[in-house]
């Protein structure tokens, strides 16, 4: 059988130009803490002023945080949920790409409770697991990279360096945003190497989904979607941020694989690389995943697991006379030089090959939830071993 149940209840507004209708929308507060990174981007390319206008113009009052870093830590949004508090924010705007939406969307939860630690609701291997003893603030996804899909689900991974966690927190369907736009125009300035990092980020979420053993028939749709556009566009969209062609279609690739992670769930590859950057959190996730993919989907090539599914993958890449698993791999990896990061090393975050058990160990405790969705078992030596596979 293959059943699913879907409920994702954010209203999106897609499409160049979708910001500047911000002030027309029914906001869900009276006044907006509005996080961005710890970056300069959202004020180079206007999208902070935008924002503050936008509400200016609906007679929203705000504040800005600006803390939260590319993998956003667990200090940043006990810091921020103690701002929003003590500056009486009834509710956040996510402002930035997936590292801003999963930060935004844990604290305007976290800013509820009544904790000044954020672990006593967290899972993992120290996390307390406690229920919330209030509903998370509302808020608002304003997504100015096309990665994650992290503005129409409801979990956000945070980490916590003290521990080496990197985990998923939420889940529950308070946390999803109330409204997301995302806009093509916001991502235009984007550097090519991180278009290539989120564009395979969101790939990854879809590939992963594709051969879960949560597969279905509406996954199946929103997936090969997503997969089709990022084989098609991102490459163009490396080459010419201002492509706004290869732009809109990469948001709508984007939002899709947000959809899949609703519908489905990612996979150990997740897992995995997330204990990575847990130890290194320099380490783009995008780049993690891609220094692990080919010898982590090659593993289950070699199991067998769902072969057809494969030869499904590497035709949505477009690889059309594609007959057998291993086309993807070539599939895969076409893809990966052709938008320039197919030269990623571990050795260049600091990654020792000796980390490998330490990292396995760490994902299959760390992020356990997604291995539950591998389409069969798999060990910490089979983790271990395509660490090690993996490593430059």
């Amino acid at each position: 059988m293959r059943d699913f149940s879907f409920f994702d209840p954010t209203r999106v507004l897609f499409g160049c130009g979708a910001l500047g209708k911000l002030h027309e929308q029914a906001l869900p507060g009276k006044k907006a803490l509005i996080c961005t990174s710890n970056g300069t981007s959202t004020i180079k390319n206007g999208s902070l002023a935008k924002v503050k206008s936008e509400l200016e113009q609906a007679g929203c009052a705000y504040e800005v945080y600006n803390n939260i870093a590319a993998n956003p830590l667990k200090s940043a949004v006990e810091e921020g949920a103690k701002f929003a508090r003590e500056s009486g924010c009834d509710f956040v705007i996510a402002l930035g790409g997936g590292s801003v939406m999963d930060a935004s969307k844990v604290l305007a939860m976290f800013a509820a409770q009544p904790s000044d630690d954020l672990w006593d609701y967290a899972t993992g291997i120290t996390g307390k697991a406690k229920p919330l003893d209030s509903a998370p603030l509302p808020w608002i996804a304003i997504t100015t990279s096309a990665g994650t899909g992290s503005e129409v689900d409801a979990i956000g991974v945070i980490t916590n360096p003290e521990t080496h966690e990197k985990i998923g927190i939420g889940g529950v369907p308070s946390m999803f945003a109330r409204l997301a736009i995302v806009d093509p125009e916001l991502m235009k300035t984007v550097p090519p190497r991180f278009t290539a990092y989120q564009g395979f980020d969101a790939l990854f979420h879809s590939l992963e989904g594709y051969i879960s053993n949560k597969n279905s028939l509406m996954s199946d749709m929103i997936q090969r979607a997503a997969i089709e556009n990022i084989g098609k566009y991102l490459q163009r969209a490396v080459e010419n941020g201002e492509d706004m062609e290869a732009r809109e279609a990469l948001a709508f690739a984007n939002t899709m694989s947000g959809y899949s992670m609703v519908v489905t769930s990612c996979i150990s590859e997740h897992s995995m690389e997330h204990a990575m950057s847990a130890y290194h959190p320099e380490l783009p996730h995008g780049a993690g995943l891609i220094m692990l993919s080919k010898e982590y989907f090659t593993y289950w090539i070699n199991r067998h697991v769902c072969d057809e599914r494969f030869i499904d993958l590497a035709r949505f890449l477009g690889k059309t006379d594609a007959n057998k698993p291993s086309d993807f791999i070539d599939a895969l990896l076409s893809l990966q030089k052709a938008c320039g990061v197919d030269d990623l090393k571990m050795s260049d975050y600091g990654i020792q090959k000796s980390e490998a058990r330490t990292m396995a160990e760490n994902a299959k405790v760390a992020m356990a939830r997604l291995f539950v969705a591998d389409p069969a078992e798999m060990s910490v030596e089979d983790c271990q071993g395509i660490y090690e596979r993996a490593y430059k």
